[in-house]
C-alpha cells in the first residue's frame, strides 16, 4: 500500500500557549520569534513599522505557535545604525511610539501567553547620548570622557589614530573630535559606525547605569534581554595594536583584543544577580561571536547568561556532514555548563537562509545573488524542520515562516545599511533581509501599512503574504504552524542535550529522540529510508510503500514511533 505525506494540520489554542508560557524552565526549549520593528507592521501609515503595529499582530504570533517575541531596538535613537545607536535607553523613539505603547505591547503579549525579550545595546551608545555630547563639549580632562575610550592620537601632532584597530563597518575604529576651541583633539573608539562610540566598561559608572537600565525594563515587565555585541564590552588592557589589516576577516577565527575578553564574564555575573531578583524566570540571550562553540559556552555558565546564539550553526552549509559536526559540537559544549543549545538560520544581519541555500556554498552570510529560488526555498523548509527537531531553543526571524527570500536587487539609492557606505568592512547588504514583510495579497505595501514602506518591496511579494499562505496546503506558513504545533505536542521534542544518530545514506541526517525520529535528506536525489512510524510533518511529499519511505531531495521528515490506540 502506498501513502503520501506532507505537512500535518495545525495550530494550538491560545489557552494552550498560556499554559506553556507559565511552565518552569520555559527558555530551555522556547521558540523565539525575532521582530525587526521597523519592518513588521506600520500602524500610522508613515512607512515605518512601530510598536502599535507589532501589538496588533501579536495574535498572529500566538497562532503561529511561538513562545516569546524578541524585539530589535526601539529606543530613542538618531537611527545611524537602525536603532543600535541608542541616545536614551529609557525612552522609545517617536518613530516607534512611546513608553505607553511599549507597556501596552508587553501587557497584551502576556495576555496571549507570549513573553517579550528586548534588545540591549551595552557595547556602545549613540554619539547623541547625553554622556557623550557632554564629554565632547567639556573638552580634554572631562570626567565623562573616562566613560568612553578617548585617547590622544599618535604622530607629531596627534594626527594618527591611537592604535591600528579597524571598524567592523570599515575604516579606522577611531574618530578625532574637534575640541571646544575649534582645534583637532582627542580620538574616540568606535568598533562600529563613528556615531556609535564604545563605552569604557572599566569605569564603574557604566556598570551602575546598565544595572539601572535593566531594572527599568524589568519593572516594565519584560521577560528578558538579547545582549547586542555581548562579546565586545571589555577591551584588552592598553588597547594594543593588532598588527594586521583586513581585521574583519579575522572575526570569528581568533580572540581579538576588543572581543571575547575574559572581563566580560564578571559583568554578566553582576547582571545575573539583578535578573534573579525578579520572579517569572527572566532570561539573558547573548549575541556573542566567538572563535569556537566551546568559547561561546563560557557565556552561559550557570551564574551568567541563559542562552547564546549559535552562529556556527547559522554559518553551516546545507551539507549533512558539516551540520552533524556542528550539532555534535554544540550539544557537547553546552552539556557541561547545563545550558540549552540554540539554533538559528536567519536574522536581521545576514542574508535569509532561503537565499543563502539557493546559492553555492562559500559565499558567506551576506549574498547579493538570488540563486535558484525554488531550490533555496526547498532547502530552507527542510532546514527549518531540522532546526526545530534539535534539542534546545530555536529562533525564527520574521518572514522566514513565509519563505521570504532576500531582496537582492534593491537600488543603491534606497540602501540604508551604514556598512554599505563605508569601505573595507562588512558587505553592507543587510537591507535585503530587512524589507517589510507582506501581510496581504494586495493593497498599500501588501498590508504592512497605509503609507508605503521604508524599503521598497518587490513585485510578487503579495503571493508570499500571510493572507496568500493561510489555509493553503503545503505553504511554508502552514508548514511552520504544523511543525510548531507538533513540537509542542511531542514530549520528546524541545529541551534536551542528546540525539541518537541512526544509520543513514551519505548526505542524509537521521536521529532519534525517544519515540521521535527526524530524517533530513540534504542531497539532490530521493533516498529510500525505513518508514519509522507515522509521519507527523514533512517539508515535501514522502511516499511510503510497505515499510520503506522515499524521501525527496532536500526534504526533512518527522516520524513518531509511538503506537496510537
Amino acid at each position: 500500500m502506498s501513502q503520501q505525506h506532507s505537512a500535518a494540520p495545525t495550530p494550538t489554542s491560545a489557552s494552550g500557549l498560556v499554559t506553556v508560557a507559565k511552565r518552569r524552565d520555559w527558555w530551555r526549549d522556547a521558540v523565539i520569534y525575532q521582530v525587526y520593528p521597523r519592518s513588521f507592521a506600520d500602524s500610522n501609515g508613515d512607512g515605518m513599522g512601530d510598536l502599535e503595529g507589532v501589538r496588533t499582530r501579536l495574535p498572529y504570533l500566538r497562532d503561529l505557535g511561538v513562545d516569546a517575541v524578541w524585539l530589535s531596538p526601539f529606543y530613542a535613537s538618531p537611527q545611524a545604525d537602525a536603532g543600535y545607536d541608542v541616545a536614551d535607553y529609557r525612552a522609545v523613539d517617536p518613530m516607534f511610539g512611546n513608553l505607553l505603547d511599549a507597556d501596552a505591547l508587553i501587557r497584551d503579549a502576556h495576555g496571549l501567553g507570549l513573553r517579550i525579550i528586548v534588545d540591549l545595546v551595552p557595547n556602545h551608545s549613540s554619539d547623541q547620548h547625553e554622556w557623550f555630547k557632554r564629554a565632547v563639549a567639556e573638552g580634554p580632562g572631562s570626567p565623562l570622557r573616562d566613560r568612553y575610550h578617548f585617547r590622544p592620537g599618535k604622530g607629531e601632532n596627534g594626527e594618527l589614530p591611537p592604535n591600528d584597530w579597524e571598524s567592523i563597518f570599515g575604516g579606522p575604529a577611531w574618530t578625532r573630535v574637534t575640541e571646544p576651541d575649534g582645534t583637532p583633539g582627542e580620538w574616540y573608539l568606535h568598533l562600529f559606525a563613528p556615531e556609535q562610540p564604545d563605552f569604557n566598561w572599566e569605569h564603574p559608572a557604566v556598570g551602575d547605569e546598565f544595572r539601572s537600565i535593566l531594572r527599568f525594563w524589568l519593572d516594565m515587565g519584560v521577560d528578558g534581554f538579547r545582549i547586542d555585541v555581548a562579546h565586545g564590552l571589555v577591551k584588552a588592557e592598553g588597547l594594543p595594536d593588532l598588527g594586521s589589516h583586513d581585521q574583519v576577516k579575522l572575526l570569528g577565527n581568533d580572540v581579538m583584543p576588543f572581543f571575547d575578553q575574559e572581563g566580560v564574564h564578571e559583568i554578566y555575573r553582576q547582571w545575573r544577580l539583578v535578573l534573579d531578583e525578579y520572579a517569572g524566570e527572566r532570561i539573558f540571550v547573548a549575541e556573542a561571536w566567538t572563535p569556537t562553540i566551546e568559547r561561546t559556552a563560557h557565556y552561559v555558565r550557570p551564574d551568567e547568561l541563559h542562552q547564546a546564539f549559535n552562529f556556527q550553526y547559522l554559518s553551516t552549509h546545507w551539507d549533512a556532514a558539516e551540520m552533524r559536526e556542528v550539532i555534535d559540537r554544540t550539544l557537547e559544549a553546552m552539556r557541561p555548563v547545563g545550558a540549552p543549545a540554540t539554533w538559528v538560520l536567519s536574522n536581521h544581519d545576514v542574508t535569509r537562509h532561503a537565499t543563502r541555500f539557493a546559492n553555492p556554498p562559500g559565499l558567506g552570510t551576506q549574498i547579493r545573488l538570488a540563486g535558484d529560488r525554488e531550490l533555496g526555498l526547498r532547502r530552507a523548509r527542510a532546514a527549518s524542520l531540522l532546526m526545530l527537531a534539535l534539542p534546545g531553543s530555536a529562533y525564527i526571524y520574521q518572514g522566514e515562516e513565509l519563505g521570504l527570500p532576500d531582496v537582492v536587487d534593491l537600488p543603491d539609492e534606497v540602501r540604508q545599511d551604514p556598512a554599505y557606505f563605508r569601505g573595507a568592512g562588512q558587505d553592507g547588504f543587510r537591507d535585503g533581509c530587512r524589507v517589510p514583510i507582506p501581510w496581504t495579497r494586495a493593497g498599500s505595501s501588501y498590508g504592512f501599512g497605509d503609507g508605503g514602506s521604508w524599503l521598497p518591496q518587490p513585485e510578487g511579494w503579495g503571493e508570499l503574504s500571510v493572507e496568500a499562505q493561510t489555509g493553503e496546503p503545503g505553504s511554508t506558513l502552514e508548514l511552520y504552524r504544523a511543525a510548531l504545533a507538533v513540537r509542542r505536542a511531542q514530549p520528546d521534542l524541545g529541551a534536551g542535550s542528546f540525539v541518537e544518530w541512526l544509520r543513514a545514506p551519505e548526505g542524509v541526517l537521521a536521529f532519534r529522540r525517544g519515540e521521535f525520529v527526524c530524517v533530513a535528506n540534504t542531497t539532490g536525489e530521493s533516498v529510500a529510508m525505513p518508514a519509522y512510524g507515522r509521519v507527523l510533518v514533512a517539508s515535501g511529499e514522502v511516499v511510503e510503500v510497505d515499510d520503506e519511505a522515499k524521501v525527496p531531495a532536500d526534504t526533512t521528515v518527522w516520524w513518531t514511533t509511538a503506537v496510537t490506540a
